[in-house]
């Protein structure tokens, strides 16, 4: 039995310079130190062996035991932390890794066929600050100091005069204060309002306002760019009712709503069973506004509208959770691999 303890290290230290990778690294620990091993079945014959020779041959075995799970370690070591500069060594039997390719967030996809729609219509696109001053965001919108249409919107200031934009209509301002007239533009972009977040409600969302401005514009041009938008984005079929509103920089104004595309009108819990959903605020822009870039509101007249681009997502695919938009949760955004 002495020569067969010799005999199983040299056996195990010639194995252990064979593995060179972790299943390599599992089969030796089989072979050799598991309970039905080599090193285990010979302390399972040490009991049939001479009484006098046992403490010998048992020293010798724990000695055996302790080198091949020391060469065992040493491995294990070298093969999962290689030495600095060294690559480890490739497992080809490992699965390949999956290739993850990346797609537009569905707010980013709702926003392309909205712009898409809108320029094929000869609207241009235009952009403006996120940080606005209180003239552009308010004042020159028709919103005088103590007007009660302020309390509307829950606003971030940054000081006494910044503030954070809570709507996109102050591009309107900017597109105005820089280019005379015709104008046909739609300004889309991120706003913030300073409200609790909830599934209805997000501190921060994205807009798309429109603007034409011209000599003889009237109601009747700006109900047919809606309707002809909404009839492109949603499909032929819906009915749609322009309804009486009111907003500081535009008389008259109009909220639109269209039919539940969901149940068809007949009430679903998307439209709180009233068969409608609204999608937009539009009316003809109010000569104040025009006085404040210098326009004259006797020569030109213009229309504005804007839309919520997360609403009309949400509306659009059914989802009643604006936090969804920005949870970056890949198992959501995987439903709108395009």
């Amino acid at each position: 039995m002495h020569s067969e303890i010799t005999s199983l290290r040299e056996e195990a230290e010639n194995a252990i310079r064979t593995v060179t990778d972790a299943r390599g690294i599992d089969e030796f620990r089989v072979r050799f130190l598991a309970r039905k091993g080599s090193i285990a079945a010979l302390f399972d014959r040490l009991k049939t062996a001479a009484p006098e020779d046992r403490p010998a041959l048992g020293k010798m075995l724990n000695e055996l035991r302790s080198a091949v799970q020391q060469m065992l370690d040493e491995k294990s070591g070298a093969i999962q932390a290689p030495a600095s500069g060294e690559a480890a060594p490739a497992d080809l039997s490992l699965p390949g890794r999956r290739g993850f390719i990346g797609s537009k967030h569905p707010l980013t996809q709702t926003l392309d066929e909205i712009r898409a729609i809108f320029v094929s219509m000869g609207f241009g696109v235009a952009d403006g600050p996120e940080i606005e001053d209180d003239y552009h965001n308010f004042e020159a919108l028709n919103f005088p100091p103590d007007h009660p249409a302020r309390d509307m919107q829950d606003t971030f200031f940054l000081g006494p005069r910044a503030l954070l934009r809570t709507h996109t209509s102050p591009v309107q301002i900017r597109v105005m204060e820089e280019h005379q007239p015709p104008l046909r533009v739609i300004m889309p972009g991120k706003v913030y309002r300073n409200e609790a977040i909830s599934a209805r409600s997000y501190c921060m969302f994205h807009q798309v306002e429109g603007l034409c401005v011209d000599r003889g514009v009237t109601f009747a041009e700006l109900k047919g760019t809606l309707i002809e938008f909404i009839t492109r984005y949603y499909g032929a079929g819906l009915k749609f009712r322009f309804r009486p509103t009111f907003f500081p920089f535009t008389e008259p104004s109009a909220d639109i709503y269209i039919s539940c595309f969901i149940c068809g009108g007949k009430g679903c819990r998307l439209c709180k069973q009233s068969g409608w959903l609204e999608i937009l605020g539009c009316g003809m822009v109010d000569p104040n506004v025009f006085r404040s870039v210098g326009y004259d509101p006797e020569v030109y007249t213009g229309y504005a509208f804007g839309m919520g681009i997360d609403r009309i997502a949400m509306l659009r695919h059914g989802i009643d959770d604006i936090r969804l938009f920005f949870d970056n949760d890949i198992r959501f955004l995987n439903q709108f691999r395009q």
